[in-house]
């Protein structure tokens, strides 16, 4: 692909893409949290939460006795009891100890399996999902964003699975066993360890409020980031031959500046509960003994009923801990999840209508009529366009970039609806034909030979899984391309890097062509599909092509004219309309637009001595 050629094709892109930001940003971090939390312990995996949280429950049960078990013991000794009786005390907290083991080995891995499950729910309706989307969401949306969401978005979410959930669960569970056991015992010394606790969840409160908006701003800045970095790589030919290195590193090093800027802030607001939290149990151990020991100098309860509440206020803290640790991750979690779910829940714009019927091939017959068409509202690409191509007819698309002429087969085959109009296929309306069924009678052959990173049989039957090998070898050799594929390493088992990488342009070319003949659509789109290679390799292509659209109707897109000059008709678009449509001898005759832009290419080849006239390129 030449750099003009390039700079042409992003030119065209760009105009006729819609500006508009693909995904809602607004804040929703209770609402997602509920969601996440959901999608592990609703549906089919509720029964095995709640036998989980049930096993959680009596190993925390086990757990919580351990201190009143420690009090009974203290106070035996203070009373000089019997060592028999000191024994058993001891014994039970032998047991107590080996069940809350045995039950939380059993809890956790119940867990774990509860938030593998859904961590893979969430990935594969996220990657499903996207299979159904239509382009403008595609076009709206830089890739490196959508992996950003896959990979970046996805694992912060993994994090809370993995740990959050069970963790709050635990957590929350074991606060309210501690304080339940300790109003049993004593409702006074309840009430000293409970003054704290206001505090703490005071200040967990503010610190979620200041932290939230930073996670989502940091997750919003990693998307970015890594849509830089897709793009320059995508793209390092250019950054090379451009010496822009030092310019992509100075923009990527500012990229994840602010990242690191944004991702500080968030941390460190959030992880400030943790000390935060320590810091007020340990003033809770405290005020207890404090208070204990006054009310045990006074008779008003036992050595062992203090030493049991300190232990409970030290079990206590371990539980507060870990909410307050969990604060960040639940948050960042909270804005990788709804980034996540943003693509769950986008719907395709682009539908099979609820009575559409199978499209039924009957020669090709193409009618647009009064066709308008924008991918955004208030601003139209095409305009009030009408054509009529009959079975079989090859039809040359020509005209200035941006013109449209792309916007033309993307209405064809239906990645966009038209605004008004009607597209007729075979007399039966676009609009109420299945996607699947138009689609599958519809090839494209395009100027970006995209070939899978899989063996060359594979890719060549990528269109057609049904397709036989003798069906792939007789394809490729009708394309020109079974003589080079034969001299490749492993011939038709060699297997293509990314993107077919190890292959020149003319070769990944021929293989797309024959992949399009292994599906044997009945109508044909071609793209620029000759504009990257040499002459030699051009009419290599250009026989395959033949070949290819024999007997069907086929749309070509061409800037070289060329190579759509023997086209039945030469349609040629400016500003979003139709503005000539002929035979190349015809348009030529009527010297119009189609001999302004045949004579800009080929000045003084034109027959009789013809002179270029002047006309006006507009782009849509």
């Amino acid at each position: 692909m030449t750099e003009a050629t390039t700079a042409e094709k992003i030119l065209e892109e760009s105009e006729e893409r819609p500006k508009e930001k693909a995904i809602d940003k607004k804040s929703k971090t209770g609402e997602t949290l509920k969601r996440l939390t959901v999608g592990m312990s609703g549906g089919e995996n509720k029964g095995k939460f709640i036998s989980g949280t049930i096993l959680r429950f009596f190993a925390l049960m086990a757990l919580v006795t351990l201190p009143f078990i420690t009090g009974q013991a203290m106070n035996v000794i203070n009373e000089g009891g019997a060592t028999e009786d000191l024994w058993q005390w001891v014994i039970g907290g032998v047991i107590a100890g080996a069940i809350f083991l045995v039950l939380s080995f059993l809890a956790d891995r119940t867990f774990a399996s509860l938030a593998t499950k859904a961590l893979y729910k969430l990935q594969t309706d996220l990657f499903k999902n996207l299979q159904t989307l239509s382009m403008g969401f595609f076009y709206r949306t830089p890739v490196g964003e959508l992996l950003s969401r896959i990979t970046n978005d996805a694992e912060v979410v993994a994090q809370y699975y993995e740990q959050g959930i069970a963790q709050i669960i635990r957590a929350v569970m074991f606060i309210i066993m501690i304080i339940v056991v300790m109003l049993a015992i004593d409702v006074r010394l309840t009430v000293v360890a409970m003054l704290i606790v206001p505090v703490v969840v005071i200040s967990m409160l503010v610190i979620t409020r200041i932290a939230s908006p930073a996670f989502e701003k940091m997750q919003e800045q990693l998307g970015e980031t890594s849509g830089f970095q897709e793009e320059t790589l995508a793209g390092h030919k250019v950054i090379i031959s451009k010496r822009r290195q030092s310019w992509a590193d100075e923009v990527n090093e500012a990229n994840a500046a602010d990242v690191f800027d944004v991702g500080s802030k968030a941390f460190f607001t959030s992880l400030m509960q943790f000390p935060l939290t320590q810091t007020l149990s340990y003033i809770q151990v405290v005020m207890v003994y404090v208070v204990g020991s006054l009310m045990v100098i006074e008779g008003q309860t036992t050595l062992g009923t203090v030493t049991a509440f300190a232990g409970y206020v030290a079990l206590m803290a371990s539980p507060l801990s870990q909410i307050s640790n969990l604060v960040s991750s639940a948050l960042n979690a909270a804005a990788g999840g709804e980034r996540v779910y943003n693509i769950v829940d986008e719907e395709p714009t682009v539908f099979d209508a609820p009575d559409a019927i199978e499209y039924e091939f009957k020669g090709g017959h193409i009618e647009f009529k009064d066709v308008d068409f924008g991918y955004v509202p208030g601003r139209l690409i095409l305009r009030d366009n009408n054509f009529d191509v009959a079975p079989g007819e090859s039809i040359g698309i020509c005209g200035p970039t941006g013109a449209g002429k792309s916007t033309i087969i993307n209405i064809l085959t239906r990645y966009y609806d038209i605004n008004s109009g009607q597209i007729l296929i075979d007399g039966q309306d676009l609009a109420k034909l299945t996607r699947e069924s138009l689609r599958k009678q519809i090839g494209a052959v395009l100027q970006e030979a995209f070939l899978f990173t899989d063996t060359v049989m594979n890719n060549l039957k990528y269109a057609n899984a049904e397709a036989t090998d003798e069906d792939v070898i007789e394809a490729a050799k009708k394309a020109n391309a079974h003589d080079f594929i034969m001299n490749l390493p492993q011939g038709y088992d060699t297997l293509l890097t990314e993107r077919g990488a190890n292959l020149s342009q003319g070769q990944r070319q021929m293989i797309t062509i024959a992949r399009a003949m292994v599906a044997d659509p009945k109508i044909m789109i071609l793209d620029e599909a000759t504009s990257n290679v040499d002459t030699r390799t051009e009419k290599l292509i250009q026989d395959g092509l033949r070949a290819l659209m024999a007997g069907k109707t086929s749309f070509s897109i061409a800037h070289r004219l060329a190579t759509i000059r023997d086209s039945h008709k030469i349609m040629v678009v400016n500003g979003g309309e139709i503005v000539e449509m002929a035979s190349h001898d015809e348009l030529m005759a009527q010297k119009g637009f189609y001999y302004a832009l045949y004579m800009s290419q080929f000045k003084g080849a034109a027959p009789g001595g013809m002179e270029a006239v002047a006309m006006d390129f507009v782009s849509t």
